[in-house]
Protein backbone atom coordinates (compact mmCIF):
# COMPACT_ATOMS: atom_id res chain seq x y z
CA UNK A 1 0.00 0.00 0.00
CA UNK A 2 1.39 3.42 -0.79
CA UNK A 3 2.82 5.97 1.56
CA UNK A 4 -0.26 8.24 -0.40
CA UNK A 5 -3.13 5.69 0.18
CA UNK A 6 -2.10 5.19 4.15
CA UNK A 7 -1.89 8.83 4.64
CA UNK A 8 -5.28 9.09 2.92
CA UNK A 9 -6.87 6.22 5.25
CA UNK A 10 -5.78 8.21 8.82
CA UNK A 11 -7.27 10.67 7.34
CA UNK A 12 -10.53 9.46 6.60
CA UNK A 13 -10.19 7.76 9.92
CA UNK A 14 -9.76 11.09 12.00
CA UNK A 15 -12.65 12.67 9.78
CA UNK A 16 -15.05 9.73 11.17
CA UNK A 17 -13.85 10.49 14.96
CA UNK A 18 -14.23 14.19 14.19
CA UNK A 19 -17.94 13.74 12.93
CA UNK A 20 -19.04 11.37 15.45
CA UNK A 21 -17.52 12.25 18.98
CA UNK A 22 -16.50 15.18 20.57
CA UNK A 23 -12.99 16.12 21.48
CA UNK A 24 -12.66 14.89 24.53
CA UNK A 25 -14.50 11.95 23.95
CA UNK A 26 -12.30 11.50 20.73
CA UNK A 27 -8.84 12.26 23.08
CA UNK A 28 -9.89 9.62 25.35
CA UNK A 29 -10.27 6.95 22.62
CA UNK A 30 -6.89 7.65 21.25
CA UNK A 31 -5.35 7.43 24.94
CA UNK A 32 -7.18 3.95 25.15
CA UNK A 33 -5.59 2.83 21.88
CA UNK A 34 -2.04 4.18 22.63
CA UNK A 35 -2.82 1.76 26.10
CA UNK A 36 -2.90 -1.05 23.84
CA UNK A 37 0.14 0.03 21.53
CA UNK A 38 2.13 0.88 25.26
CA UNK A 39 1.61 -2.47 26.32
CA UNK A 40 1.78 -4.57 23.73
CA UNK A 41 5.56 -2.07 22.69
CA UNK A 42 6.60 -3.00 26.59
CA UNK A 43 5.76 -6.63 26.56
CA UNK A 44 7.62 -6.73 22.88
CA UNK A 45 11.41 -4.98 24.29
CA UNK A 46 11.12 -7.61 27.54
CA UNK A 47 11.00 -10.34 25.30
CA UNK A 48 13.07 -9.33 22.62
CA UNK A 49 15.87 -8.14 26.09
CA UNK A 50 14.71 -11.51 27.55
CA UNK A 51 15.84 -13.50 24.57
CA UNK A 52 18.91 -11.48 23.89
CA UNK A 53 20.64 -12.00 27.59
CA UNK A 54 19.42 -15.62 27.75
CA UNK A 55 21.13 -16.36 24.29
CA UNK A 56 24.72 -14.64 26.11
CA UNK A 57 24.26 -15.27 29.38
CA UNK A 58 21.82 -18.53 30.26
CA UNK A 59 21.68 -17.93 33.67
CA UNK A 60 18.47 -20.73 34.39
CA UNK A 61 20.10 -23.18 31.82
CA UNK A 62 22.84 -24.51 34.25
CA UNK A 63 25.85 -23.80 32.07
CA UNK A 64 28.07 -21.35 33.00
CA UNK A 65 28.48 -18.29 30.56
CA UNK A 66 32.00 -18.61 29.42
CA UNK A 67 34.57 -15.27 31.23
CA UNK A 68 35.59 -14.05 27.48
CA UNK A 69 31.70 -13.88 26.85
CA UNK A 70 30.53 -11.97 30.22
CA UNK A 71 33.66 -9.90 29.75
CA UNK A 72 33.09 -8.86 26.06
CA UNK A 73 29.55 -9.23 25.44
CA UNK A 74 28.45 -5.56 26.83
CA UNK A 75 31.44 -4.09 25.17
CA UNK A 76 30.06 -5.67 21.93
CA UNK A 77 26.62 -4.02 22.16
CA UNK A 78 28.08 -0.96 23.23
CA UNK A 79 29.59 -0.65 20.23
CA UNK A 80 26.69 -1.85 18.16
CA UNK A 81 24.76 0.84 19.52
CA UNK A 82 27.52 3.75 19.68
CA UNK A 83 27.63 3.04 15.59
CA UNK A 84 23.96 3.33 15.68
CA UNK A 85 23.42 6.41 17.83
CA UNK A 86 26.30 8.16 16.45
CA UNK A 87 24.82 7.05 12.44
CA UNK A 88 21.15 7.46 12.62
CA UNK A 89 19.43 8.33 15.72
CA UNK A 90 21.62 10.78 18.15
CA UNK A 91 18.66 11.35 19.79
CA UNK A 92 18.51 7.41 20.91
CA UNK A 93 21.02 7.55 23.83
CA UNK A 94 20.44 8.50 27.31
CA UNK A 95 17.66 6.91 29.19
CA UNK A 96 14.72 8.53 27.58
CA UNK A 97 12.96 10.30 30.20
CA UNK A 98 15.57 13.52 29.86
CA UNK A 99 14.72 13.56 26.20
CA UNK A 100 10.78 13.13 27.13
CA UNK A 101 11.01 15.83 28.96
CA UNK A 102 13.19 18.23 26.51
CA UNK A 103 10.26 16.91 23.92
CA UNK A 104 7.16 18.14 26.02
CA UNK A 105 8.38 21.23 27.46
CA UNK A 106 10.28 23.07 24.66
CA UNK A 107 8.62 21.05 21.96
CA UNK A 108 4.85 21.03 22.38
CA UNK A 109 5.45 17.08 23.04
CA UNK A 110 6.90 16.45 19.09
CA UNK A 111 8.84 13.26 19.31
CA UNK A 112 9.94 11.52 16.39
CA UNK A 113 8.92 8.05 15.81
CA UNK A 114 11.89 7.30 14.31
CA UNK A 115 13.81 7.78 17.29
CA UNK A 116 11.32 5.30 19.57
CA UNK A 117 12.21 2.57 17.03
CA UNK A 118 15.99 3.15 17.30
CA UNK A 119 15.94 3.70 20.97
CA UNK A 120 13.74 -0.19 20.75
CA UNK A 121 16.76 -1.61 18.82
CA UNK A 122 19.57 -0.24 21.11
CA UNK A 123 17.74 -0.73 24.50
CA UNK A 124 17.53 -4.40 23.03
CA UNK A 125 21.11 -4.60 22.45
CA UNK A 126 22.20 -2.95 24.89
CA UNK A 127 20.74 -3.73 27.69
CA UNK A 128 20.41 -7.89 26.42
CA UNK A 129 23.96 -8.36 25.82
CA UNK A 130 24.49 -7.37 29.34
CA UNK A 131 25.49 -3.45 29.89
CA UNK A 132 24.42 -2.46 33.47
CA UNK A 133 21.18 -0.52 32.73
CA UNK A 134 17.48 -0.53 32.98
CA UNK A 135 14.25 -0.65 30.64
CA UNK A 136 11.77 1.62 31.78
CA UNK A 137 13.52 4.77 30.78
CA UNK A 138 13.60 3.60 27.07
CA UNK A 139 10.17 2.10 27.56
CA UNK A 140 8.66 5.75 28.59
CA UNK A 141 10.78 7.37 25.59
CA UNK A 142 9.47 5.01 22.99
CA UNK A 143 5.81 4.64 24.32
CA UNK A 144 5.70 8.64 23.89
CA UNK A 145 7.19 8.96 20.27
CA UNK A 146 4.03 6.21 19.68
CA UNK A 147 1.91 8.12 21.70
CA UNK A 148 2.65 11.60 19.65
CA UNK A 149 2.82 9.40 16.42
CA UNK A 150 -0.92 8.56 17.31
CA UNK A 151 -1.77 11.93 17.93
CA UNK A 152 0.08 13.24 14.73
CA UNK A 153 -1.72 11.08 12.62
CA UNK A 154 -5.01 11.86 13.99
CA UNK A 155 -4.58 15.63 13.57
CA UNK A 156 -4.92 16.53 17.43
CA UNK A 157 -4.24 20.30 17.68
CA UNK A 158 -1.00 21.22 19.82
CA UNK A 159 -1.50 21.18 23.44
CA UNK A 160 -3.75 18.10 22.78
CA UNK A 161 -0.66 16.59 20.98
CA UNK A 162 1.63 17.85 23.93
CA UNK A 163 -0.73 16.00 26.66
CA UNK A 164 -0.46 12.30 24.60
CA UNK A 165 3.40 12.71 25.70
CA UNK A 166 2.58 11.88 29.67
CA UNK A 167 0.07 9.39 27.95
CA UNK A 168 2.47 7.69 26.72
CA UNK A 169 5.24 7.78 29.59
CA UNK A 170 3.17 6.77 32.13
CA UNK A 171 1.84 3.96 30.02
CA UNK A 172 5.44 2.98 29.17
CA UNK A 173 6.18 2.94 32.95
CA UNK A 174 3.31 0.81 33.49
CA UNK A 175 4.04 -1.81 30.87
CA UNK A 176 7.80 -1.42 32.10
CA UNK A 177 6.81 -2.71 35.53
CA UNK A 178 3.22 -3.13 36.01
CA UNK A 179 2.30 -0.81 38.13
CA UNK A 180 -0.01 1.53 37.06
CA UNK A 181 -0.69 4.13 40.17
CA UNK A 182 3.33 4.55 40.61
CA UNK A 183 3.18 4.95 36.50
CA UNK A 184 0.42 8.00 37.39
CA UNK A 185 2.35 9.68 40.11
CA UNK A 186 5.62 9.16 38.25
CA UNK A 187 4.42 11.43 35.13
CA UNK A 188 2.93 13.66 37.29
CA UNK A 189 6.14 14.48 39.57
CA UNK A 190 8.96 13.88 37.05
CA UNK A 191 7.23 15.40 33.81
CA UNK A 192 4.13 17.78 34.90
CA UNK A 193 5.18 19.06 38.70
CA UNK A 194 1.86 19.32 39.73
CA UNK A 195 -1.37 17.17 39.99
CA UNK A 196 -3.81 19.97 37.86
CA UNK A 197 -3.36 17.86 34.50
CA UNK A 198 -6.46 18.32 32.08
CA UNK A 199 -5.27 15.15 30.33
CA UNK A 200 -5.49 13.21 33.59
CA UNK A 201 -8.46 10.93 32.94
CA UNK A 202 -7.00 10.13 29.68
CA UNK A 203 -3.75 9.31 31.39
CA UNK A 204 -5.30 6.79 34.00
CA UNK A 205 -7.10 5.00 31.06
CA UNK A 206 -3.87 4.60 29.11
CA UNK A 207 -2.13 3.28 32.15
CA UNK A 208 -4.88 1.10 32.95
CA UNK A 209 -5.27 -0.67 29.57
CA UNK A 210 -0.70 -0.49 29.30
CA UNK A 211 -0.96 -3.22 32.46
CA UNK A 212 -3.79 -4.80 31.57
CA UNK A 213 -1.95 -6.02 28.09
CA UNK A 214 0.93 -6.26 29.74
CA UNK A 215 -0.17 -9.17 32.68
CA UNK A 216 -2.50 -10.63 29.76
CA UNK A 217 1.06 -11.56 28.46
CA UNK A 218 3.47 -11.86 31.09
CA UNK A 219 1.21 -12.99 33.94
CA UNK A 220 -0.68 -11.53 37.47
CA UNK A 221 2.45 -12.18 39.45
CA UNK A 222 4.57 -9.27 41.20
CA UNK A 223 7.74 -8.63 39.17
CA UNK A 224 9.78 -8.90 42.41
CA UNK A 225 9.46 -11.98 44.15
CA UNK A 226 9.57 -11.49 47.44
CA UNK A 227 8.34 -12.63 51.36
CA UNK A 228 4.95 -11.81 51.72
CA UNK A 229 4.93 -12.08 55.57
CA UNK A 230 2.93 -9.43 57.72
CA UNK A 231 4.79 -7.00 60.05
CA UNK A 232 3.67 -5.36 62.83
CA UNK A 233 4.91 -2.51 63.85
CA UNK A 234 8.07 -3.26 65.81
CA UNK A 235 11.63 -1.30 67.17
CA UNK A 236 13.11 -2.74 64.52
CA UNK A 237 11.52 -0.31 62.17
CA UNK A 238 13.62 2.67 63.16
CA UNK A 239 16.61 1.39 61.20
CA UNK A 240 14.33 2.76 58.08
CA UNK A 241 16.17 6.19 59.79
CA UNK A 242 19.77 5.11 59.72
CA UNK A 243 19.20 3.88 56.28
CA UNK A 244 17.49 6.30 54.59
CA UNK A 245 20.79 8.58 55.42
CA UNK A 246 22.75 6.45 54.04
CA UNK A 247 20.77 5.75 51.49
CA UNK A 248 20.60 9.79 50.30
CA UNK A 249 24.25 10.07 51.04
CA UNK A 250 25.12 7.16 48.54
CA UNK A 251 22.22 8.15 46.10
CA UNK A 252 23.87 11.88 46.02
CA UNK A 253 27.49 10.39 45.55
CA UNK A 254 25.89 7.98 42.53
CA UNK A 255 24.42 11.19 40.99
CA UNK A 256 28.01 13.22 41.12
CA UNK A 257 29.54 10.41 40.34
CA UNK A 258 27.51 9.48 37.09
CA UNK A 259 27.64 13.52 35.65
CA UNK A 260 31.20 14.09 36.30
CA UNK A 261 32.54 10.70 35.03
CA UNK A 262 30.05 11.97 32.04
CA UNK A 263 31.78 15.01 31.46
CA UNK A 264 34.94 13.20 31.01
CA UNK A 265 33.48 11.37 28.32
CA UNK A 266 31.97 13.94 26.65
CA UNK A 267 35.92 15.67 26.66
CA UNK A 268 37.55 12.80 25.92
CA UNK A 269 38.69 12.82 22.07
CA UNK A 270 37.71 9.16 21.48
CA UNK A 271 35.76 9.05 18.68
CA UNK A 272 31.55 9.40 20.10
CA UNK A 273 30.85 5.98 18.61
CA UNK A 274 33.53 3.91 20.39
CA UNK A 275 32.41 5.42 23.61
CA UNK A 276 29.71 2.83 24.74
CA UNK A 277 32.18 0.30 23.86
CA UNK A 278 34.49 1.58 26.54
CA UNK A 279 31.35 1.57 28.91
CA UNK A 280 30.87 -2.08 27.96
CA UNK A 281 34.39 -3.03 28.48
CA UNK A 282 34.02 -1.16 31.86
CA UNK A 283 30.67 -3.67 32.89
CA UNK A 284 32.55 -6.55 31.22
CA UNK A 285 35.38 -6.25 33.32
CA UNK A 286 33.72 -5.69 36.65
CA UNK A 287 30.75 -8.07 36.23
CA UNK A 288 33.54 -11.09 35.30
CA UNK A 289 35.62 -9.66 38.36
CA UNK A 290 32.42 -10.03 40.93
CA UNK A 291 31.48 -13.05 38.76
CA UNK A 292 34.45 -15.48 39.55
CA UNK A 293 35.09 -13.47 42.95
CA UNK A 294 31.14 -14.96 44.26
CA UNK A 295 32.43 -18.39 42.70
CA UNK A 296 30.48 -17.85 39.64
CA UNK A 297 27.08 -17.81 41.26
CA UNK A 298 25.88 -14.19 40.63
CA UNK A 299 25.48 -12.30 37.42
CA UNK A 300 23.93 -9.65 38.88
CA UNK A 301 26.07 -7.08 37.13
CA UNK A 302 24.78 -7.70 34.15
CA UNK A 303 21.93 -6.27 32.68
CA UNK A 304 18.97 -5.71 35.34
CA UNK A 305 19.71 -7.64 37.60
CA UNK A 306 16.56 -9.33 38.66
CA UNK A 307 17.79 -12.52 39.88
CA UNK A 308 19.86 -11.43 42.37
CA UNK A 309 17.62 -8.59 43.31
CA UNK A 310 14.75 -11.01 43.78
CA UNK A 311 17.50 -13.05 45.85
CA UNK A 312 17.89 -10.71 48.22
CA UNK A 313 14.46 -9.84 48.90
CA UNK A 314 14.08 -13.50 49.84
CA UNK A 315 17.06 -13.44 51.92
CA UNK A 316 19.13 -15.86 49.85
CA UNK A 317 22.16 -13.67 50.00
CA UNK A 318 25.16 -13.89 52.78
CA UNK A 319 26.36 -10.06 54.07
CA UNK A 320 29.29 -9.99 51.95
CA UNK A 321 27.68 -11.00 48.62
CA UNK A 322 25.52 -7.68 48.85
CA UNK A 323 28.53 -5.61 49.53
CA UNK A 324 30.56 -6.68 46.55
CA UNK A 325 27.39 -6.61 44.38
CA UNK A 326 26.61 -3.28 45.60
CA UNK A 327 30.25 -1.84 45.28
CA UNK A 328 30.17 -3.75 41.25
CA UNK A 329 27.11 -2.79 40.08
CA UNK A 330 27.58 0.97 41.28
CA UNK A 331 30.39 1.66 39.57
CA UNK A 332 29.67 -0.43 36.36
CA UNK A 333 26.42 1.02 35.82
CA UNK A 334 28.84 4.78 36.09
CA UNK A 335 30.86 3.49 33.57
CA UNK A 336 28.09 2.11 31.63
CA UNK A 337 25.76 5.07 31.53
CA UNK A 338 28.31 8.19 31.62
CA UNK A 339 29.80 6.45 28.20
CA UNK A 340 26.86 7.40 26.31
CA UNK A 341 24.95 3.95 25.54
CA UNK A 342 21.31 3.25 25.62
CA UNK A 343 19.34 2.37 29.21
CA UNK A 344 17.58 3.49 31.68
CA UNK A 345 18.74 4.08 35.84
CA UNK A 346 15.78 2.33 37.44
CA UNK A 347 16.60 -1.02 37.26
CA UNK A 348 20.08 -0.27 38.77
CA UNK A 349 19.01 2.43 41.16
CA UNK A 350 16.47 -0.55 42.62
CA UNK A 351 19.22 -3.26 42.75
CA UNK A 352 21.77 -0.93 44.48
CA UNK A 353 18.89 0.00 47.14
CA UNK A 354 17.57 -3.53 47.66
CA UNK A 355 21.73 -4.47 48.25
CA UNK A 356 21.74 -0.96 50.43
CA UNK A 357 19.45 -2.13 52.76
CA UNK A 358 20.44 -6.13 52.68
CA UNK A 359 23.16 -5.36 54.22
CA UNK A 360 21.29 -3.37 56.96
CA UNK A 361 18.72 -6.17 57.59
CA UNK A 362 21.53 -8.88 57.37
CA UNK A 363 23.52 -6.73 60.42
CA UNK A 364 20.29 -6.69 62.11
CA UNK A 365 19.94 -10.47 61.80
CA UNK A 366 23.45 -11.23 62.68
CA UNK A 367 24.65 -8.34 65.36
CA UNK A 368 21.18 -7.99 67.28
CA UNK A 369 19.58 -11.21 66.31
CA UNK A 370 16.02 -10.29 64.91
CA UNK A 371 14.73 -12.93 63.02
CA UNK A 372 15.74 -13.27 59.85
CA UNK A 373 12.72 -12.52 57.47
CA UNK A 374 13.73 -8.39 59.20
CA UNK A 375 16.64 -8.66 56.48
CA UNK A 376 13.97 -9.62 53.77
CA UNK A 377 11.89 -6.70 54.89
CA UNK A 378 15.35 -3.89 54.75
CA UNK A 379 15.72 -4.82 51.20
CA UNK A 380 12.60 -3.50 50.50
CA UNK A 381 13.07 -0.49 52.41
CA UNK A 382 16.53 0.29 50.78
CA UNK A 383 15.26 0.08 47.16
CA UNK A 384 12.30 2.59 48.23
CA UNK A 385 15.27 5.14 50.11
CA UNK A 386 17.78 4.74 47.14
CA UNK A 387 14.65 5.00 44.30
CA UNK A 388 13.99 8.57 46.25
CA UNK A 389 17.45 9.87 46.70
CA UNK A 390 18.15 9.46 43.52
CA UNK A 391 14.83 9.85 40.99
CA UNK A 392 13.72 12.49 43.41
CA UNK A 393 10.17 11.38 43.10
CA UNK A 394 8.86 10.60 46.53
CA UNK A 395 5.35 9.17 45.87
CA UNK A 396 6.65 7.36 43.13
CA UNK A 397 9.13 5.76 45.20
CA UNK A 398 6.57 4.20 48.28
CA UNK A 399 4.16 2.96 45.27
CA UNK A 400 6.54 1.48 43.01
CA UNK A 401 7.61 -0.60 45.88
CA UNK A 402 4.19 -1.57 46.77
CA UNK A 403 3.18 -2.60 43.57
CA UNK A 404 6.39 -4.28 42.75
CA UNK A 405 6.01 -6.55 45.91
CA UNK A 406 2.53 -6.49 47.09
CA UNK A 407 3.30 -5.84 50.29
CA UNK A 408 1.59 -3.22 52.19
CA UNK A 409 2.78 -3.95 56.11
CA UNK A 410 6.07 -2.01 55.85
CA UNK A 411 4.20 1.19 54.34
CA UNK A 412 5.01 3.22 57.15
CA UNK A 413 9.10 2.58 57.76
CA UNK A 414 8.71 3.01 53.71
CA UNK A 415 7.65 6.41 53.84
CA UNK A 416 9.77 7.24 56.79
CA UNK A 417 13.12 6.15 55.32
CA UNK A 418 11.79 7.54 51.57
CA UNK A 419 11.29 10.76 52.70
CA UNK A 420 14.51 10.85 54.56
CA UNK A 421 16.11 9.82 51.91
CA UNK A 422 14.48 12.07 50.05
CA UNK A 423 14.89 15.68 51.56
CA UNK A 424 18.13 15.43 52.73
CA UNK A 425 19.52 14.14 48.89
CA UNK A 426 17.42 17.62 47.85
CA UNK A 427 19.87 19.07 50.13
CA UNK A 428 22.82 17.67 49.25
CA UNK A 429 21.94 18.02 45.58
CA UNK A 430 20.13 20.67 44.21
CA UNK A 431 19.16 19.14 40.71
CA UNK A 432 17.29 16.08 39.68
CA UNK A 433 19.63 13.42 38.19
CA UNK A 434 16.88 13.67 35.25
CA UNK A 435 17.42 17.99 35.33
CA UNK A 436 20.79 17.05 36.12
CA UNK A 437 21.53 15.85 32.55
CA UNK A 438 19.71 18.09 30.74
CA UNK A 439 21.51 21.11 32.03
CA UNK A 440 25.20 19.11 31.66
CA UNK A 441 23.86 18.65 27.55
CA UNK A 442 22.74 22.27 27.89
CA UNK A 443 19.27 22.27 27.41
CA UNK A 444 17.10 24.57 29.39
CA UNK A 445 13.55 23.50 29.83
CA UNK A 446 10.86 26.18 29.37
CA UNK A 447 9.09 25.61 32.47
CA UNK A 448 11.32 24.04 35.94
CA UNK A 449 8.27 21.47 36.86
CA UNK A 450 9.31 20.14 40.21
CA UNK A 451 11.06 23.54 41.51
CA UNK A 452 8.44 25.77 42.72
CA UNK A 453 8.30 28.48 45.46
CA UNK A 454 10.42 31.29 46.00
CA UNK A 455 12.79 30.13 48.21
CA UNK A 456 12.85 26.75 46.13
CA UNK A 457 13.83 27.72 42.74
CA UNK A 458 16.32 30.43 43.59
CA UNK A 459 18.64 28.03 45.30
CA UNK A 460 18.92 26.21 41.85
CA UNK A 461 22.10 26.69 39.86
CA UNK A 462 21.53 29.36 37.26
CA UNK A 463 22.32 26.73 34.58
CA UNK A 464 18.58 25.87 34.91
CA UNK A 465 17.76 29.09 32.69
CA UNK A 466 20.72 29.86 31.26
CA UNK A 467 20.90 29.98 27.37
CA UNK A 468 23.08 28.03 25.41
CA UNK A 469 22.57 28.95 21.76
CA UNK A 470 24.39 32.24 21.25
CA UNK A 471 25.14 34.71 18.61
CA UNK A 472 28.57 35.76 19.00
CA UNK A 473 31.23 38.61 17.71
CA UNK A 474 34.55 38.00 16.59
CA UNK A 475 37.00 40.08 18.49
CA UNK A 476 38.91 41.08 15.17
CA UNK A 477 36.31 42.24 12.93
CA UNK A 478 35.87 45.92 12.55
CA UNK A 479 32.67 47.46 14.60
CA UNK A 480 30.74 48.03 11.40
CA UNK A 481 31.36 44.38 9.92
CA UNK A 482 30.40 42.72 13.21
CA UNK A 483 26.97 45.09 13.22
CA UNK A 484 26.23 43.94 9.61
CA UNK A 485 26.20 40.08 10.70
CA UNK A 486 24.25 40.15 13.63
CA UNK A 487 21.43 42.89 13.00
CA UNK A 488 19.22 40.81 11.42
CA UNK A 489 19.45 38.58 15.40
CA UNK A 490 19.02 41.27 17.78
CA UNK A 491 19.92 40.63 21.11
CA UNK A 492 20.61 43.63 23.91
CA UNK A 493 24.46 42.06 23.84
CA UNK A 494 26.63 39.18 22.60
CA UNK A 495 29.94 37.37 23.57
CA UNK A 496 33.12 38.91 21.65
CA UNK A 497 35.32 35.63 20.98
CA UNK A 498 38.21 35.18 19.27
CA UNK A 499 40.53 32.53 18.20
CA UNK A 500 43.27 31.19 20.36
CA UNK A 501 46.82 29.22 19.26
CA UNK A 502 44.83 25.58 20.24
CA UNK A 503 42.05 26.76 18.03
CA UNK A 504 39.10 27.60 20.62
CA UNK A 505 37.36 30.03 20.94
CA UNK A 506 38.29 32.40 24.08
CA UNK A 507 35.69 35.16 25.46
CA UNK A 508 37.15 38.44 25.44
CA UNK A 509 34.16 40.51 26.88
CA UNK A 510 30.57 41.63 25.87
CA UNK A 511 29.47 44.04 23.40
CA UNK A 512 25.72 46.00 23.08
CA UNK A 513 23.83 45.77 20.12
CA UNK A 514 23.57 49.80 20.82
CA UNK A 515 27.29 50.30 21.09
CA UNK A 516 27.14 48.44 17.55
CA UNK A 517 24.79 50.05 16.21
CA UNK A 518 26.37 53.78 16.70
CA UNK A 519 29.72 52.42 15.40
CA UNK A 520 27.95 51.31 12.19
CA UNK A 521 26.38 54.67 11.75
CA UNK A 522 29.30 56.23 12.14
CA UNK A 523 31.52 53.89 9.78
CA UNK A 524 33.61 53.39 12.26
CA UNK A 525 36.46 51.18 11.57
CA UNK A 526 38.14 50.22 14.87
CA UNK A 527 38.32 46.41 15.54
CA UNK A 528 35.55 45.06 18.46
CA UNK A 529 38.49 44.09 20.71
CA UNK A 530 40.05 47.12 20.55
CA UNK A 531 36.57 48.81 21.30
CA UNK A 532 36.38 46.75 24.55
CA UNK A 533 39.66 46.48 25.38
CA UNK A 534 39.34 48.71 28.85
CA UNK A 535 36.14 46.75 29.79
CA UNK A 536 36.41 45.09 32.70
CA UNK A 537 33.72 41.95 32.58
CA UNK A 538 31.31 40.76 34.94
CA UNK A 539 30.81 37.07 34.77
CA UNK A 540 29.21 34.03 36.65
CA UNK A 541 29.70 30.33 37.33
CA UNK A 542 27.55 27.24 36.15
CA UNK A 543 27.45 26.30 40.12
CA UNK A 544 26.03 29.86 41.49
CA UNK A 545 22.27 30.12 42.17
CA UNK A 546 20.19 31.59 40.65
CA UNK A 547 19.57 34.77 43.92
CA UNK A 548 23.11 35.07 43.58
CA UNK A 549 23.49 35.76 40.15
CA UNK A 550 20.47 37.71 39.95
CA UNK A 551 22.39 39.91 43.12
CA UNK A 552 25.08 40.47 41.14
CA UNK A 553 23.15 41.59 37.96
CA UNK A 554 21.12 44.44 40.00
CA UNK A 555 24.63 45.43 41.70
CA UNK A 556 26.58 45.65 38.68
CA UNK A 557 23.79 46.85 36.90
CA UNK A 558 23.79 44.85 33.87
CA UNK A 559 21.09 43.11 31.55
CA UNK A 560 23.00 40.04 31.30
CA UNK A 561 26.16 38.30 32.06
CA UNK A 562 28.58 35.53 30.35
CA UNK A 563 28.42 32.18 31.98
CA UNK A 564 31.93 30.55 32.31
CA UNK A 565 34.20 27.78 33.67
CA UNK A 566 34.69 27.82 36.84
CA UNK A 567 38.37 27.10 36.12
CA UNK A 568 38.67 29.49 33.27
CA UNK A 569 37.15 32.04 32.78
CA UNK A 570 37.58 32.39 29.36
CA UNK A 571 35.92 29.22 28.50
CA UNK A 572 32.10 30.82 27.79
CA UNK A 573 29.49 28.17 28.82
CA UNK A 574 26.27 30.32 27.78
CA UNK A 575 24.87 33.31 28.91
CA UNK A 576 22.01 34.80 31.62
CA UNK A 577 20.10 37.62 31.13
CA UNK A 578 17.58 39.39 33.99
CA UNK A 579 14.73 38.85 31.42
CA UNK A 580 15.52 34.76 31.82
CA UNK A 581 15.45 35.53 35.88
CA UNK A 582 12.11 37.57 35.65
CA UNK A 583 10.72 34.85 33.42
CA UNK A 584 11.19 32.40 35.88
CA UNK A 585 9.63 34.67 38.37
CA UNK A 586 6.55 35.38 36.64
CA UNK A 587 5.73 31.10 35.63
CA UNK A 588 6.41 31.21 39.63
CA UNK A 589 3.99 33.60 40.66
CA UNK A 590 1.66 32.06 37.75
CA UNK A 591 1.82 28.61 39.24
CA UNK A 592 0.99 30.20 42.58
CA UNK A 593 -1.89 32.36 41.48
CA UNK A 594 -3.60 29.14 40.21
CA UNK A 595 -2.74 27.25 42.96
CA UNK A 596 -0.89 24.85 41.75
Amino acid sequence: MSEERVSGFWAKVSSWLRLKFSDSERFLILCIVAGVACGLTGVALHYAIGFIYELFFRPDSGHRPAWWVLLFAPALGGLVVGIVIHRFAPRAAGSGIPQTKEAYHNHFGMIRIKDGLFRFLTCTISVGMGNSVGREGPTAHICSAIAAKIGQTMGLAKMRLKAMVPVGMGAGIAAAFDTPLAAIFFVFEELLGDFSSKALGGLVVAVVVAAAVERTFLGEAAVLQVDTAVFEIDTWMLVSIPLGLVAALLGTLFVKSILALRQRFKEWTLPPWLKPAVGGLGVGLIGTSVFFILQQQHLGVFGVGYQDLNASLQGSLTFWVMVILFVGKFIATLFCYAAGGTGGIFAPVLFLGSMLGGIFGVALVEVVGFDSRIADACALLGMGAFFAAVIRCPMTSILIIFEMTQNYSLILPLMAGNMIAYFLARRLQGLSIYDALLVQDRVSLKKLPTYRGDKDWRNLPVTTITTYELVCVAGDQTMTAAFEAVCEKKHHAYPVIRLNEDGLNRLVGMITYHELRDAWQKQSEVTVADFIADQQLVYVHPDQSIRDVANTLVVQDKMQVPVVSQSDPERLIGIVTLHDVARQQNAIEDQIERGE
